[in-house]
């Protein structure tokens, strides 16, 4: 019987160190929950990436196909005007 004494000190220091692992060291709990919350947040951020690629290939596919949004942006975004038309400007 007198071996058995040092076995349990030891089993708790075992238990002890596990346990510091689990709430602490490198791969515990606080470190996946955090792990967890950035993959989240980076499928957010990619979905909001995928949508806006969407948005752009189809400007692009348009741009290719007709020459109304290409007369659409010069107009809007150069201020350009076609032959023969008259730009009037209203100064407030």
């Amino acid at each position: 019987m007198r071996k058995a004494y040092w076995l349990f000190p030891v089993l708790i220091l075992m238990l002890a160190g596990l346990q510091y692992r689990l709430w602490v060291g490198d791969g515990s709990l606080a470190q996946v929950t955090d792990l967890k919350h950035q993959i989240a947040s980076q499928q957010g951020e990619n979905e909001r990436l995928l949508e806006r690629n969407r948005v752009l290939e189809a400007e692009v596919r348009e741009l290719k196909k007709g020459m109304e949004t290409v007369e659409e942006r010069a107009r809007h975004e150069l201020g350009m005007v076609k032959d023969g038309e008259t730009l009037y400007q209203l100064a407030e």
